[in-house]
């Protein structure tokens, strides 16, 4: 009944954002806008999902998150923003600085806080799928997602019908320009702030028993509106503000926040390679797994094989809970060992290792293929190196390398 009341609520807020564009943009400026407006999503969300790769949460939650953001979120925003616009326009007699305070403080203020609600929906309801700070960052990338495709619908719909009245069209059109600019240039911005909350929300999942971890969340939400506040009030900085604040601020930090997502990302592998071995000599995993879980190449090559030569698509998704089970159970020992094991390490190990059994028919083959096909080629010792001779040297074979 839930999810039921849920997904009709986003249905409808989906058909009431929709039908207030298409009113301010036009039937044929909203189809233009649409059809540029779809153009980033798809690359966007593969980069999320790769990012989230070694422990993926379902699909169902960034098919919601994405929904919240183009529906729920952007309803809430379109509405909230030009009520309180035009009432401090009507309050103050300053329509100009009535839009200036919209951008700058409570654009990022309505827009952030509705974005967050989608995570934090998925945080107190989907608690098990919210994996730490990357997959917070997943969330929350996704929801911004959402949340820009619809705004550039709008936006990209607006420009169409400025060209449509002053007779402009291709590369020098309004409508170029801003595609260029939002879909080309910036199509992380909104992302990029967002990521920030769901990073908080992330810290704030990790199983740590602290009384002032719900501060992380709200520093996040703060940063990401800080953000937004700042990109938005580009124009502050003179004629050539945006370049500004792209170059000297938005793009580094960017390449930051991607940098130490995907640290975050690797230092999972590398627990993963660390820690499982010890369920190797217990029984549990064959030796060749936990070189292969700790790899992002073998763990798709293993999934590649499972689809092609041991049971098709269900085969593949077999593996895939085995792998993102056995990283949960990579990182419980290594809270364990750090010195943080929670009173329910036993009973979690327990479960882990049962939905570990349960997938193990087409994983083990296919993570043992994986091991084998990245695993360096061995270089036996021969003659001259044991003696000094030179020789050409030998160019391994690796049987698996097909």
């Amino acid at each position: 009944m839930r999810h039921g009341a849920l997904g009709g609520l986003l249905a409808l807020s989906g058909l009431v954002i929709l039908a207030l564009v298409r009113r301010q943009t036009g039937t044929e400026g909203f189809l233009v806008g649409l059809g540029l407006a779809v153009v980033p999503v798809p690359w966007l969300i593969a980069a999320f999902r790769w990012l989230d790769r070694v422990r993926p949460g379902p699909w169902r939650n960034l098919l919601f998150a994405f929904a919240w953001g183009a529906c729920a979120a952007a309803l809430i925003a379109i509405v909230a923003n030009s009520f309180a616009t035009h009432w401090i326009a009507t309050a103050t007699a300053d329509p100009s600085g009535a839009d200036t305070l919209g951008a700058t403080v409570i654009a990022p203020v309505v827009e952030e806080s509705a974005k967050a609600a989608a995570v934090l929906l998925v945080f107190v309801f989907r608690r098990r799928d919210f994996t730490g700070p990357v997959g917070g960052a997943a969330i929350a990338g996704v929801t911004a997602t959402g949340f820009a495709f619809t705004e550039n619908i709008l936006y990209l719909g607006n420009a169409f019908g400025t060209d449509q009245s002053i007779g402009t069209s291709g590369i020098v059109s309004v409508t170029a320009a801003t595609f260029f600019v939002r879909g080309v240039m910036s199509p992380f911005a909104h992302p990029l702030f967002t990521v920030f909350t769901g990073i908080g929300f992330g810290l704030a999942a990790l199983p740590r028993r602290h009384r002032l971890r719900w501060l992380f969340p709200v520093g996040g939400l703060l940063l990401a509106m800080s953000m937004h506040a700042l990109w938005n009030g580009s124009a502050a900085f003179g004629q050539f503000g945006f370049l500004v604040v792209y170059g000297g601020f938005m793009a580094p930090a960017f390449g930051l926040l991607a940098w130490l997502l995907i640290r975050s990302r690797q230092r999972e592998l590398r627990v993963a390679r660390e820690e499982l071995p010890v369920y190797v000599y217990a029984g549990w995993l064959a030796p060749a797994e936990p070189f292969a879980l700790g790899s992002l190449r073998a763990r798709r090559l293993a999934r590649d094989h499972a689809r092609r030569h041991l049971g098709g698509r269900p085969a593949a998704r077999a593996v895939v809970h085995y792998e993102t089970t056995a990283t949960e159970l990579a990182l419980l020992r290594h809270r364990a060992r750090a010195g943080r094991m929670g009173p329910d390490f036993t009973t979690r190990e327990h479960a882990l290792l049962a939905t570990l059994w349960q997938h193990r028919a087409p994983s083990r083959p296919a993570l043992e293929y994986a091991a084998h096909a990245t695993a360096p080629p061995p270089s036996p010792i021969t003659y001259w190196q044991r003696y000094g001779h030179p020789a050409p040297p030998y160019a391994g074979y690796n049987p698996y390398r097909t």
